[in-house]
């Protein structure tokens, strides 16, 4: 029996500590707080032609309802596998801002006040969801590179 260690890449020291790390800072209550939020957030997008009633506008309910039950995908995966998923939050923050500029994108010319409240707040609250979750991965990164010396 052989007492030495696999050699490949994923039993790196390295890449360990950082798994580590990851984990770490899924689990603190700011993360959760940024998941569950951007959750419901997502959700929330995905069903508000229902509930403010605007479902004539159909692209805008259709629009909606990818965009926000993707958002809610892509954060979904956020705490459970911070250490793959964290570089998802630059997508999910250019899906907030796409939603603040749909109802004219989508609609043109036709909207009601209620298309432009709701599109703007909701997207403007996952702009802001993504952007911590960015950060915490950044706050990350700058960690390691301080205790690393780099």
């Amino acid at each position: 029996m052989s007492t030495q260690l696999p050699m490949s890449m994923e039993h790196h020291p390295d890449i360990v500590e950082l798994r580590e790390r990851y984990e770490r800072a899924s689990v603190t209550p700011r993360a959760q707080a940024v998941e569950a939020l951007s959750i419901s957030a997502g959700l929330f997008l995905a069903i508000s032609p229902w509930v403010v009633g605007y479902t004539t506008f159909s692209a805008l309910t259709v629009c909606n309802l990818i965009l926000g039950l993707g958002y809610a995908g892509l954060m979904a995966g956020y705490g459970s596998a911070f250490e793959r998923t964290h570089a998802r939050a630059w997508a999910c923050t250019l899906i907030g801002a796409f939603t603040v500029i749909a109802p004219w994108a989508i609609n043109g010319g036709a909207h009601v006040r209620r298309t432009i409240l709701t599109n703007c707040i909701t997207g403007g609250v996952m702009v802001c969801l993504a952007l911590a979750a960015f950060g915490m991965t950044m706050t990350l990164m700058g960690t390691r590179r301080a205790r690393s010396g780099g």
